[in-house]
């Protein structure tokens, strides 16, 4: 774990995937293939060539075809989050993975496709990280390193790395990956039951605790069908 913040990181694979629809009518989005492979596969792949070791995944929709394919892999090691009863969100799934998580840990979405730079996205978090200053960082890429995303931003950034959300009607100059590197401290007193990442998140950015680093590599929107072809045609010119 040579320069990692953490041995471990948990990847969020438990939602609908309604967006990719008509494709998750029969597999849950991790399982659906871009370039080859399930979209899961993309991101467990660069955990275990960043020296990443363990990956919690929570799972809901359609999860035992999740869980049997996730039993075929050798590394990282899989411990699975089972929400079969209840779809928790972003910050609910992370409390009820809390037990396997060290402080801190990394957490990412199970369908990111991105190419890293000149170090991977877990050393960029782990580089910047100070437990001192940070709840979580996340890890943010401007729109000219994010391919097939037409949005107008999540956040803006301070010149020491402090974030803040984009204001109504304007563009923010930074978009947030799904990858970050997560405190317990951000977590505490957390919300009983189903609650998203983004309550958390604003408690921290009000005490000047949520920081972001800038992504050095190529990052893809990958969020419905219509996104796979020309993600795979840039991933074969890359």
């Amino acid at each position: 774990m040579t320069g990692l913040a953490s041995d471990t990181a948990m990847v969020m694979a438990a939602g609908l995937g309604k967006r990719m629809r008509p494709l998750t009518a029969t597999q849950p989005k991790p399982m659906v293939r871009v370039g080859g492979k399930p979209l899961i596969d993309h991101a467990l792949d660069r955990l275990a060539d960043a020296g990443v070791g363990r990956a919690v995944v929570n799972v809901h929709y359609l999860a035992d075809a999740l869980e049997a394919h996730l039993g075929s892999r050798a590394s990282p090691a899989v411990i699975v989050s089972d929400e079969r009863s209840e779809l928790l969100e972003t910050g609910g799934g992370m409390v009820k993975a809390l037990p396997h998580l060290p402080d801190p840990f990394f957490c990412l979405n199970a369908d990111n496709i991105w190419l890293d730079g000149p170090r991977s996205a877990f050393h960029d978090l782990s580089t910047r990280w100070s437990p001192a200053e940070m709840d979580a960082l996340l890890l943010v890429v401007p729109h000219a390193r994010a391919l097939n995303f037409r949005g107008e931003g999540d956040f803006t950034m301070d010149p020491v790395g402090r974030l803040a959300r984009r204001r109504p009607g304007r563009i923010a100059p930074f978009i947030y990956t799904g990858i970050q590197l997560v405190s317990h401290r951000l977590l505490r007193d957390a919300p009983a039951g189903r609650f998203s990442t983004n309550l958390l998140w604003d408690r921290a950015a009000a005490e000047g605790r949520l920081f972001g680093a800038s992504f050095t590599g190529l990052w893809f929107e990958v969020g419905t069908p219509q996104a796979i072809g020309p993600t795979e045609e840039a991933l074969r010119s890359a």
